[in-house]
């Protein structure tokens, strides 16, 4: 039978500080070393006295909570699993010690082992970038690099490519009778990917209209191209991006656009070996960062036609008589 232990305010203020004089007396640390210590466990106790939760009584879930509050105020992952390292040290003394009977830290994996999913933008956000269109006048240099840039952010979101691999597609590359580019990506691998209507739209468009004039007389293989017939550098396809997402009221990097792509089409029911294809991971697992989208996606399939799922919505929304 189990011992059930009474918490007061008291018990966890000494239990607090017995292992403050654990680290000072037993283990030899620093002032600095404790300070340390101090510093990370008091953002635990106010997280918390926030939630009316208690030092000793804190669940498994309630440290889940604590890290991804961490992560959502902008803490790296390398700081996050200090914190963490600090509550496992915590919570193995009071275990030892008997000031509770089940460590909350157990089996929660370290975040520096984490993917942390990247940010992705709303689809009606990458509409916004992709439609808007710029008042007045425009000379004809403008008009071509409006062409371009537009050509650039299709292409980005229809195919998730990387900057550098946009910046090295050549126009040998489009296949655009066929709906794909070929890209090369990491260790020169080769791929195909498939492009949307929109995308080779936009691309014949800027082909025909745009790239003629930014070429000149000086022949390049490149198909995205400066003034001059020169090549995009990665900084400057950062600054076109980012300045298409002005109209949405965030910044916006390139790798958001593809993370977007990705996101975008395991909400559609796309499976994750696609998208790994796509997207030229060359392992699943890199992938598999997805696969709660895709865990959301067949939740709600079975929900709308398993049976016996409907059989629970119908008798859910019945009305009481």
């Amino acid at each position: 039978m189990r011992h059930t232990i009474l918490v007061s305010p008291e018990k966890n203020d000494r239990a607090l500080a017995g292992f403050l004089d654990y680290l000072k007396v037993e283990k030899g640390l620093s002032r600095l070393s404790i300070q340390s210590y101090q510093s990370d466990l008091a953002l635990w106790t106010a997280f918390l006295g926030k939630h009316k939760r208690k030092l000793l009584t804190a669940t498994r879930q309630d440290v889940r909570d604590f890290l991804d509050n961490l992560f959502s105020n902008q803490y790296d992952a390398r700081t996050v699993a200090r914190k963490l390292s600090a509550l496992r040290h915590l919570y193995r003394f009071l275990l030892l010690d008997r000031f509770l009977e089940h460590d909350p830290t157990l089996n929660i994996d370290s975040p520096r082992q984490w993917k942390v999913l990247p940010k992705a933008l709303a689809r009606t956000e990458v509409e916004q970038m992709l439609t808007q269109a710029t008042p007045g006048e425009k000379t004809k240099w403008q008009q071509a690099l409006e062409l371009r840039n537009r050509a650039i952010l299709e292409v980005f979101y229809a195919g998730g490519l990387r900057v550098s691999e946009l910046i090295h597609l050549k126009t040998a590359d489009l296949k655009l009778d066929l709906g794909y580019v070929l890209v090369r990506g990491k260790g020169d691998k080769e791929r195909i990917v498939p492009i949307g209507r929109s995308a080779i739209a936009a691309v014949a468009e800027y082909s025909q209209n745009a790239r003629p004039l930014l070429e000149g007389n000086c022949k390049s293989p490149v198909l995205f191209l400066a003034r001059g017939a020169h090549g995009l550098t990665r900084e400057r396809v950062w600054g076109i991006v980012n300045a298409a997402a002005t109209v949405t009221g965030r910044h916006v990097s390139p790798h958001m656009l593809r993370h977007s792509a990705a996101t975008h089409m395991v909400e559609n029911g796309a499976d994750l070996r696609t998208v790994q294809t796509i997207l030229g991971h060359a392992d699943i697992s890199t992938t598999q960062i997805y696969t709660h989208l895709a865990l959301d996606r067949l939740k709600n399939v079975y929900n709308l036609h398993h049976p016996r799922a409907r059989r629970r919505q119908a008798a859910a929304a019945e009305p009481e008589s």
